[in-house]
């Protein structure tokens, strides 16, 4: 993105921010929802995607319905959104005891902190991950994440001080002081939290996995992290409700040391598409997932760097 778009687009988060705090709520989320429905009709190449998308989750949908999933993902997604501007100003306390009335599976946080060698939250691209992230500092108190280096980087300061303003600590994914990656171990070996998405990674470093029936590759982290540390790798599914935020944490996938890193991301990815099925609408995945969607060049250049992996 060019100087000036990284200005705008900084602009138009700035002023998402003031105009969310500051109206009141009924306005706001009116207006949200006006601009996801804006997005739906004018179809742009991020509306298209999701529809790409989310085909493969409902195959059975027919263009009507899908038409429809659509504009219901794209509220969520403005939905999200406006959350995230307003959470600062929220009371956190009724929003851990919100989500906490209704989530489930928190015993496998507790069991695994009982044993003392941390937890491995995977999540998926879906529902409103910081107000989950609220109730996970009101109950376990402060965790790790990792956060993509935004630019222009008064946009990236910004995110990162609205989520250390929620209790989280941040960890930029590159052009830090330390590896991320041996900062999280480190957390992990003090009995701590690291949440990690783990629903898309097309780099080299992703591993294969199938997804809803198709090839594309997840991040190798989660499942390595609790292999270099013994941590539990629990999956959590997220979703809206009508008047709040669902939260569902499952119980530890295996891993088998740093040879079963393959097969715990395959079942990471089975348990996500479960989730994602149940609550398609939720799942904010704007960008090309599958191989199938990308230019034949870069599937080559990712078979070629997987190739060596598999022969091992």
């Amino acid at each position: 993105m060019s100087g000036w778009g990284d200005r705008l687009q900084a602009g138009g988060y700035g002023l998402g921010w003031r105009l969310a705090r500051t109206l009141p709520e009924p306005f706001a989320a009116t207006l949200f929802r006006a601009g996801a429905d804006l997005a739906a009709r004018r179809a742009g190449a991020g509306t298209r995607q999701l529809r790409a998308n989310l085909a493969r989750v409902v195959p059975q949908a027919g263009p009507a319905e899908l038409d429809d999933l659509v504009r219901q993902s794209l509220r969520s997604y403005a939905r999200y959104w406006m959350e995230a501007f307003r959470l600062p100003t929220m009371d956190h306390t009724e929003i851990h005891a919100r989500v906490k009335s209704a989530m489930t599976g928190n015993e496998y946080v507790n069991a695994a902190l009982r044993e003392g060698n941390g937890v491995v939250l995977a999540l998926a691209h879906s529902g409103n991950w910081d107000a989950a992230g609220v109730w996970l500092v009101g109950e376990h108190g402060r965790f790790t994440t990792v956060a993509e280096r935004l630019r222009p980087e008064s946009l990236y300061e910004k995110f990162v001080a609205y989520r250390e303003s929620l209790g989280f600590e941040i960890l930029p994914a590159t052009g830090g002081d330390r590896n991320p990656a041996v900062v999280l171990a480190e957390r992990l070996r003090q009995n701590g939290i690291v949440c990690l998405l783990a629903d898309r990674d097309l780099t080299p470093a992703g591993r294969p996995v199938t997804f809803f029936g198709h090839r594309t590759r997840m991040p190798a982290g989660p499942a390595y992290l609790a292999a270099r540390t013994g941590a539990h790798l629990l999956p959590a599914g997220l979703w809206f409700t009508d008047d709040g935020w669902g939260l569902r944490i499952h119980p530890p996938v295996k891993v088998d040391g740093v040879r079963g890193i393959q097969a715990a991301t395959q079942t990471l990815a089975d348990i996500l598409a479960a989730d994602i099925a149940a609550h398609p609408a939720d799942w904010h995945m704007l960008q090309k997932l599958w191989l199938d969607d990308l230019p034949a060049d870069r599937r080559a250049a990712l078979a070629a760097r997987e190739a060596p992996r598999g022969r091992r």
